[in-house]
């Protein structure tokens, strides 16, 4: 059982330009300032680090970095610092096939063995669209146990990194359902590589990124000095954060190899609101569901009663969301540089903020001493405990190998932590002295026994 919680760091650097709060044209007033309010502890509880921009009929409204780029040389993040996408990357490449489709070189109906000889034969039926709606059953090369223990760190070329899975049986008949598949979208960049005659990032480079202006987006190559790129962060075995394990960026390829700024992501929607790069017909061929709540590299679903397309995006050290509600002009790109970052989180709150709908929750008093009956080790699973523990009349919790994360009290016996989706429930025995934590979180319920007293 993993409690995602992500550790605390240093205060936010604040970088909001002259001109952010010239025209605010959200619902809540000074949205800059409460927008500011609301990131804030997920920077004190180190639960978030990287920038932000929050754009309002293609107006900033918020524009901001926080915490550090690189934690050893404490050089702070900025808007023009560059984040690694991860999957955002996949609506870039489905933009891609969708102009190769444009120029006659490709039909998204096209069998994939058409560009990739190799397919073997129960890919007969898998089709492109297939591949970029993740309905082609081909199995994901991550979902490869021990994978990013044994393999992420070696240079594989795209065709070996499918070959990983191209010779397992298809999990689904072809189109018969969804399962979010990596394997998928390096097979579109084998694709588009063969159909355009380019590599995948040359493709990128000149039919996307130079004429939309997007100068500080591109393939993250780990030898490349790139200027003003984020070091990436993982929680470590203590609970802070450490430098990222290694990944070989050819792994992702066109599944989740691209960086980028949250300007350059602005530019990247503002083009996608002016109908640029594509025809109206492939714009409307991205943003159809079918049938999945997907359409091509994109999420479609709503916050509330809006209107969202939306990805997030989580690779080593990294983790992103780009939200854009298309009825009410807004749009939100959070990148952040560690994994526990809760970007997609974040980017909910800030536009439910512009919404004037968003209600932070709302604590109530414990006494100290009823909160001691609380504090002791839990086991949420074998080798897996969560310790609880007190300072002054703040309640913590802390998964190992995760970062610590307060928690406030919604009744006498049952709290929430505002940084993550999760509940805590504590059962008291006949004293009083809770036996048993009950944590809640994305729809699970896990019961964990008392295996030591405070410490």
């Amino acid at each position: 059982m993993r409690l995602s919680m992500l550790s605390l760091g240093a205060a936010g650097l604040l970088l909001a330009g002259p001109a952010l709060a010239a025209a605010p044209s959200c619902v809540a007033p000074d949205y800059a300032r409460h927008a500011r309010a609301l990131v804030a502890p997920y920077v004190d509880a180190q639960a978030f680090t990287g920038s932000i921009l929050v754009t309002k009929d293609g107006a900033p409204v918020f524009r901001q970095g926080f915490a550090m780029a690189n934690r050893e040389w404490e050089a702070p993040n900025t808007p023009d610092t560059k984040f690694r996408l991860g999957s955002i990357t996949k609506q870039f490449t489905a933009a891609a096939v969708l102009l190769l489709a444009e120029d006659g070189k490709l039909s998204v109906d096209d069998p994939v063995s058409k560009f990739y000889p190799a397919a073997p034969a129960a890919w007969s039926k898998v089709t492109i669209k297939h591949l970029l709606t993740h309905t082609s059953g081909i199995p994901s090369y991550t979902s490869i146990p021990g994978f990013f223990d044994k393999s992420s760190k070696l240079p594989l070329s795209p065709v070996e990194i499918v070959k990983l899975t191209q010779d397992k049986p298809l999990e689904f008949e072809p189109g018969g359902k969804f399962q979010y598949d990596n394997t998928a979208y390096v097979l579109l960049g084998v694709v588009i590589e063969k159909a355009s005659g380019q590599a995948y990032a040359d493709f990128l480079r000149t039919r996307i990124f130079t004429p939309l202006g997007m100068n500080d987006t591109g393939y993250d190559v780990s030898a490349t000095v790139l200027r003003h790129r984020a070091s990436g962060y993982q929680p470590g075995l203590e609970g802070q954060l450490v430098n990222a394990d290694y990944l070989d960026m050819n792994l992702p390829h066109a599944a989740g190899s691209l960086y980028s700024t949250v300007d350059d992501l602005s530019k990247w929607d503002r083009a996608i609101v002016a109908g640029k790069l594509l025809k109206p017909a492939s714009w409307t061929a991205a943003f159809t569901d079918y049938g999945h709540g997907y359409g091509y590299g994109w999420f479609l679903n709503k916050l509330g009663q809006h209107r969202r397309i939306q990805h997030g995006g989580g690779i080593n050290g990294f983790s992103a969301a780009l939200q854009r509600y298309p009825d009410d002009g807004l749009a939100v790109v959070v990148l952040g540089n560690a994994m526990s970052a809760q970007s997609e989180r974040i980017a909910d709150q800030l536009a439910q903020l512009c919404f004037g709908e968003y209600k932070a929750p709302v604590a109530m008093t414990v006494p100290p001493a009823q909160m001691d009956r609380y504090v002791g080790t839990y086991a949420l699973g074998p080798d897996v405990p969560i310790r609880v523990w007190r300072v002054g009349t703040r309640l913590f919790t802390q998964v190992k190998g995760q970062l610590p994360v307060e928690i406030y009290a919604r009744t006498p016996t049952t709290f929430f932590a505002g940084i993550v989706e999760a509940d805590f429930s504590f059962l008291p025995d006949g004293e009083g002295q809770a036996q048993t934590l009950i944590l809640k979180q994305w729809g699970n319920e896990t019961k964990a026994a008392r295996i030591a007293p405070a410490p």
